[in-house]
């Protein structure tokens, strides 16, 4: 990262920890590395930092754990926020602005938090390239006034990996780990039972070696996909793999010949 751009990007986290912030944290690379950046800046400034996790029923389990390894090397406050989006009935039928709905109602949550506690300012971990492709759920962030520093910098997720990585940040190589719902096609019936085999079948090929990995079901059919050059380690162990999946329910196993691609499900959004 180009040594300006890196400055431009502290002196403007810096900017919004003059005061006590609230930092929405995931635990993923984006979040963590803006969390980091808040703390060295709030103790320059002798102000707090907030680190807000939300435990939804649409994110993978292990995004609570790994967070909590990432907090124990700062000084953030942490707070868990539970909820469940399916509680907003709109939600339900993975609605094509479902996104959009989610992160309006989790941010309406953590903006409540934020006033109880005196704090004015949400930092968010969007980053430049979450802005050149479908992400409704950046709409809600604009309207309800959450700062997005990393984006506003023009860091790229490339950046932030690079960044982390310097700042020794445990996650800095994490696959990214998106809303579950994201594993659905747009109108079908979010089903939680469903998405707890989704995230299990996730995390039993991720234990076999497999990083970039997205367990797509449409209907009987589960979609497999990982990065291209892990194809024949998939072969290589397709028995193994077809007996996991299939034990967890799901009744016929493909593998995606176009490989792991980030909002795949999302071809058909003009």
């Amino acid at each position: 990262m180009e040594e300006s751009k890196k400055k431009n990007l502290k002196e403007v986290v810096e900017l919004y920890c003059r005061q006590d912030v609230c930092v929405a944290f995931s635990g993923g690379v984006d979040s963590s590395l803006l969390l980091v950046l808040a703390c060295e800046a709030a103790e320059k400034f002798h102000t707090k930092v907030y680190a807000v996790t939300l435990d939804t029923v649409l994110h993978p389990k292990a995004d609570l754990e790994i967070a909590r390894k990432v907090l124990s090397r700062t000084t953030a406050i942490h707070e868990v926020l539970t909820m469940d989006e399916l509680a907003v009935p709109e939600i339900r039928y993975n609605p094509v602005n479902r996104c959009y709905l989610c992160k309006k109602e989790l941010y309406s949550r953590m903006l409540a938090y934020a006033a109880g506690h005196g704090v004015n300012t949400v930092l968010e971990g969007s980053n430049e390239d979450d802005l050149h492709v479908y992400r409704p759920g950046l709409a809600a962030v604009k309207e309800l006034g959450i700062k997005s520093p990393l984006a506003e910098c023009n860091i790229t997720k490339a950046e932030v990996r690079e960044l982390a990585e310097e700042y020794e940040i445990p996650v800095a190589n994490r696959p990214s780990a998106p809303c579950l719902a994201t594993r659905l096609p747009y109108g079908a019936e979010i089903d939680l039972a469903l998405l707890e085999r989704i995230d299990n079948a996730e995390m039993f090929l991720r234990k076999k070696g497999f990083g970039n990995v997205r367990v797509r079901v449409h209907g009987d059919i589960l979609r497999l996909e990982v990065d291209r050059d892990q194809f024949f380690s998939v072969l290589e162990q397709k028995d193994e793999i077809i007996s996991a999946l299939k034990k967890l329910g799901f009744c016929y196993v493909t593998l995606d010949l176009e490989g792991f691609r980030s909002g795949s499900m999302d071809i058909k959004i003009k």
